[in-house]
């Protein structure tokens, strides 16, 4: 497999207002709290790994026990459709929780309303779990290519779900001209203009495995934070929320992307002002990554509080993925499929091969790094996960 990273350094880092922050992540993750199904996710510590990758401590936050749903994207739709359903029924704060929003009441206030979304399998399931858990009705849409596993699996939630012929970013539009022909809700985590407000509540609903993170880590401050993106809106939320909370003393933060889809990577690269777009297949097995146009919010929290921006192909990926599957030993197995894997097999074969010294040193990473990377997905796709494992 060809091996090739590009990186590009954001000299313009500077402070700016934030909506997710450690305020918005405590109200997130108190809304979350009122599930039956929360648990917190493990922050596991891989000891070994980081002894051989001659760091500190690297700590990797494992999404796989989410809800149940292997994945972290449940979070964002979740807030998002309990904040529309909240502020659609004026519910006040002290309703906006699991127990009202299924309440018999509220159901016959409302009626049936169908929330409608695109996505490569994560976050359509999250939709499809919270529209089936508040007695609502999803529609989902998924583009060419999909695992047939991630659409049965939402579609086993009760969701009116297909695999369409267009990419991820043309099949986000087919959704949004089907919610204003019927009057459905828009449910995506990428914005732009005259979309913004339940983008930005699926970011603030991301805050919640932040705030997680911070509280696990108790005393230890990580230097260095490693964050995924495809539209960007997992990216933009944490960074804004480790801004935030650790003001001018945060981690040295560092955006990864598949090189088929560096939509983020692209944009900050010519830092014109201008959105930048990739179109075409968007070729990579990171499929949750496969996305060719930022999120606009996710896009000005990066810009103003990022520090790198990494293009790399699928081989970083694997990487990661065998890296955590397979890990050194005593260390714990963490189950992480492709887009989930990411960040770690950047940061194993960056401190692992010689060839990327110069690198290494512009991350600043050495001896004293403290590391954390969030594997935001498990075996979604279970065939290709134990294809690519048996590598």
């Amino acid at each position: 497999m060809i091996k090739s990273v590009h990186f590009h350094h954001n000299k313009k880092v500077h402070s700016s207002s934030l909506n997710f922050g450690l305020k918005q992540a405590e109200h997130a993750r108190k809304f979350h709290q009122s599930f039956p199904e929360y648990t917190k996710t493990p922050l596991v510590e891989l000891n070994e790994l980081a002894k051989n990758l001659k760091v500190n401590k690297i700590f990797v936050k494992d999404e796989s026990y989410r809800f149940g749903l292997n994945a972290f994207k449940v979070l964002g739709g979740s807030y998002a459709i309990g904040r529309y359903i909240q502020e659609t029924a004026e519910l006040n704060e002290d309703q906006f929780n699991y127990e009202t929003l299924t309440s018999p009441e509220l159901k016959e206030k409302l009626g049936q309303m169908t929330f409608i979304t695109a996505t490569d399998g994560n976050h359509g399931r999250g939709v499809a779990w919270t529209a089936n858990r508040l007695k609502q009705h999803s529609v989902v849409y998924m583009p060419k290519g999909s695992a047939q596993e991630r659409l049965d699996n939402i579609k086993a939630l009760g969701s009116d779900a297909s695999i369409t012929e267009f990419n991820y970013d043309d099949a986000v539009r087919l959704a949004n001209k089907h919610a204003n022909e019927n009057g459905w809700i828009m449910v995506q985590d990428t914005a732009w203009e005259g979309y913004e407000k339940i983008p930005a509540w699926i970011m603030q609903g991301y805050t919640t495995m932040a705030l997680e993170i911070v509280e696990e880590l108790g005393n230890i401050k990580p230097t260095h934070l490693f964050l995924q993106a495809g539209v960007g809106a997992l990216a933009g939320a944490v960074t804004g929320f480790f801004a935030d909370y650790y003001k001018n003393n945060r981690p040295v933060i560092t955006i990864v992307e598949p090189d088929k889809a560096d939509c983020i990577y692209k944009t900050a690269e010519a830092n014109d002002g201008r959105i930048h777009t990739v179109g075409g297949d968007l070729n990579t097995i990171m499929a949750g990554l496969a996305c060719g146009e930022p999120c606009t919010i996710g896009w000005n929290v990066l810009h103003d509080h990022a520090d790198h921006f990494i293009s790399m192909s699928d081989h970083y990926a694997e990487l990661g993925m065998h890296t955590l599957g397979l890990p050194l030993g005593n260390d714990q197995v963490i189950v992480s499929g492709e887009s989930g894997a990411a960040t770690m097999g950047f940061v194993t074969e960056i401190l692992s091969n010689p060839e990327h010294k110069d690198l290494k040193e512009a991350l600043q990473l050495n001896e004293d790094s403290i590391i954390i990377c969030i594997s935001t997905e498990g075996d979604t796709d279970k065939e290709n996960y134990k294809r690519i494992l048996n590598k």
